[in-house]
């Protein structure tokens, strides 16, 4: 699937480099995202996946190089990072769900604080997204009384409470039994195929032959290789990419 290079470009990364003390864990990171595609970013433990997601939405800073998100640049002023936060959804390993309040108090705790939303406003589009995710029977639960999947769920159906212009997913089933991965990978996919624009890292190969326009392989800090599932599965060109497929896809 080829995206049209026509449309805007929503995520822009200009050699982008950011250390852990001596540890240089991004090593000038080019990368475009147009709006409406979708990108799934695969790898070791440690290639700098999650790092490179985290820093789009600033809950890593980085020491050079440059992001733009939607036309605005990520640097420290507080402003343009919650412009950014508000329009950017993020879904973590771990659900990070408040767990002293119900399904529907956490999707609405945003819209209200943030956006300055009318409770009732607000309850009626966590509703309408819990009824997305295929959990609105869940609303009045607690998330402790929930399973992982129904759990990781309510935390999709909260991002997109926020209308995001981007959905940054950082291995959303990695923490999960096998019997759940499914029911949020087909959540996922409920959204891509609507055109949301989309960054994932994820080891889910079905989920990227699927849905994903580009699939990235990350290794040691950098973009070893970028192409659509087809020839990134089929014909992959470096030696690292090749020995990662085969072992994780059996």
């Amino acid at each position: 699937m080829a995206y049209s290079h026509d449309k805007n470009i929503i995520v822009e990364i200009i050699d982008l480099h950011k250390w852990f003390g001596s540890f240089h864990v991004l090593k000038g990171i080019n990368l475009h995202v147009h709006r409406g595609e979708r990108i799934v970013i695969c790898g070791p433990s440690g290639s700098g996946k999650s790092t490179l997601i985290r820093c789009i939405n600033r809950l890593e800073e980085h020491q050079k190089g440059k992001i733009i998100v939607d036309g605005i640049e990520l640097t420290n002023n507080v402003k343009n990072i919650e412009k950014i936060r508000s329009e950017v959804g993020m879904v973590f390993q771990h659900f990070n769900l408040f767990p002293h309040l119900t399904v529907l108090e956490n999707l609405t705790l945003g819209p209200i604080w943030v956006r300055k939303m009318p409770k009732k406003e607000a309850e009626e589009i966590a509703m309408h997204f819990l009824e997305k995710v295929h959990i609105v029977d869940q609303a009045h639960k607690y998330p402790g009384q929930l399973s992982g999947g129904q759990q990781q769920r309510v935390a999709i159906a909260r991002s997109l409470c926020m209308s995001p212009k981007i959905m940054l997913f950082d291995e959303p089933t990695s923490a999960l039994d096998p019997e759940m991965i499914k029911e949020v990978l087909d959540v996922m996919i409920e959204l891509a195929q609507e055109g949301m624009t989309m960054i994932v890292v994820t080891h889910e190969m079905g989920f990227a032959k699927k849905v994903a326009h580009r699939v990235m392989f990350m290794d040691g800090g950098v973009i070893v290789e970028s192409n659509p599932p087809e020839e990134f599965f089929s014909n992959p060109r470096h030696e690292r990419t090749k020995l990662f497929l085969s072992q994780i896809l059996h």
